[in-house]
């Protein structure tokens, strides 16, 4: 059975100039929660004038494809000074443990004359969807599996009661082709709350496919699961979607040439599309996702299409 994504067009981007400090561009990682019917809330990643990332939100109807809401304020800003969060916050998705629900997010540390990098982080989702900071220090941070970065968490019920996570990882900044390795790493919970790293899961390769983000994980028809994912290959190239597949036994296998979307050959996602969010509604799998300038040009929609 061959797949492809149709795409269906560009749901939003930030414009005008009255936006908030915090949201005054981009619209990166959407992160699509139901609300009724076939509407959204969409957050997502903007930024402000210095480039650091809040989370922000828009009410799509998602047959209608249009916006219903644009919220004005943020839902979070990023933390203060010295906050393993201070410099950004990029969401990843929500899961659900003992009726509390959470969403999972990078916080970003830009320190002077230090590298960036990254920890995870837990806000909680409020029953009107506001969210509230889980705890000022890190979810997980670094480690001896993790021991330089990470990234952009994805969190899925195991189907016997256990959560398993997706998350990236850094291995090195600068592999020696100019490009950093940063992986997908896996990790395991029986209570959704305390985690046993696994390390690689997704198999990567220098020159092919080395610096991953926001992976995102769906049950396919045969049993498996299935993966979507940034990435890029290390030879100058800017990010594209890829894919990865599993059995039952959840080994995984990268598939980069039957992701079934790329760019455009014009309009806001023709140089990179990046950054995508797996759903199901009414029977039809979605993927929002971003385009050129890593969200800058706002995030569009696709549809799962089989033959």
């Amino acid at each position: 059975m061959k797949s492809t994504w149709q795409k269906l067009g560009r749901l939003f981007v930030v414009e005008g100039e009255k936006r908030h400090p915090k949201l005054s561009s981009h619209a990166a990682n959407p992160l699509p929660v139901h609300l009724h019917n076939d509407v959204f809330r969409v957050f997502f990643s903007g930024r402000d004038c210095d480039n650091r990332s809040s989370v922000g939100a828009v009410d799509i109807d998602i047959e209608q494809r249009k916006v219903i809401k644009e919220h004005g304020l943020p839902f979070l800003e990023h933390g203060p000074k010295g906050s393993f969060y201070a410099d950004g916050v990029s969401i990843g998705n929500c899961y659900t443990v003992d009726g509390v629900q959470y969403m999972l997010f990078m916080g970003w540390q830009s320190p002077g004359n230090q590298h960036w990098r990254g920890d995870v982080g837990r806000l909680i989702v409020n029953a009107d969807t506001t969210l509230m900071l889980d705890c000022d220090t890190p979810f997980m941070s670094a480690d001896e599996i993790d021991p330089i970065s990470l990234s952009y968490p994805w969190v899925l019920e195991d189907g016997r009661g256990g959560y398993d996570m997706w998350y990236g990882s850094t291995r090195t900044w600068d592999s020696g082709n100019g490009e950093m390795i940063h992986v997908i790493n896996s990790a395991h919970s029986f209570d959704g709350d305390n985690w046993h790293r696994d390390g690689l899961a997704i198999p990567f390769e220098v020159g092919i496919a080395q610096a991953f983000s926001r992976p995102t994980v769906a049950k396919n028809h045969l049993g498996g699961l299935e993966m979507w994912f940034s990435y890029r290959s290390g030879t100058g190239d800017t990010y594209r979607i890829g894919y990865a597949t599993t059995d039952e036994g959840k080994q995984w296998r990268l598939a980069l040439d039957e992701a079934a979307i790329d760019v455009s050959p014009e309009g806001w996602d023709s140089e990179m599309i990046e950054y995508p969010f797996v759903f199901d509604h009414k029977g039809k799998r979605y993927m929002l996702y971003n385009g050129n300038g890593y969200g800058k040009s706002g995030f569009g929609l696709a549809v799962l299409e089989r033959s």
